[in-house]
C-alpha cells in the first residue's frame, strides 16, 4: 500500500515519541524501525506531535539516514505523525 492510499492508522504499528528528548528519539526511532523490518511489516507510524517541531525535525533526520526506510510523510489527517513505509522486499 502507497503512502497516499493510507487513511486509518490505528491498526499500524505506532511509536509515540512525546515526552522523549531529542537524543532518545534517535534511539527508540531506530530499534522501533529494526523491530518492524525484522517482523516485516511494510508500514509503521511514528507520533512526534506538533509542538516546536524539534522531535519532527529528528524524526525526519534520522528516517533519511536509515537504508531500511524506502519512503515516509507527515499524515495528512494529523500532522503530528509521520507514516513510513519500509523497504520490504
Amino acid at each position: 500500500m502507497k503512502l497516499d492510499e493510507i487513511i486509518f492508522i490505528d491498526s499500524l504499528p505506532t511509536l509515540d515519541l512525546h515526552g522523549f528528548d531529542s537524543n532518545y528519539a534517535v534511539i527508540k526511532i531506530n530499534e522501533f524501525i529494526n523491530d518492524n523490518y525484522i517482523m516485516r511489516n511494510k508500514n509503521i507510524v511514528i507520533v512526534h506531535g506538533i509542538g516546536d517541531g524539534i522531535i519532527r525535525r529528528v524524526t525526519q533526520d534520522t528516517l533519511r539516514l536509515n537504508k531500511k526506510v524506502k519512503d515516509f510523510k507527515i499524515f495528512s489527517m494529523n500532522v503530528g505523525c509521520t507514516i513510513i513505509e519500509l523497504n520490504i522486499n
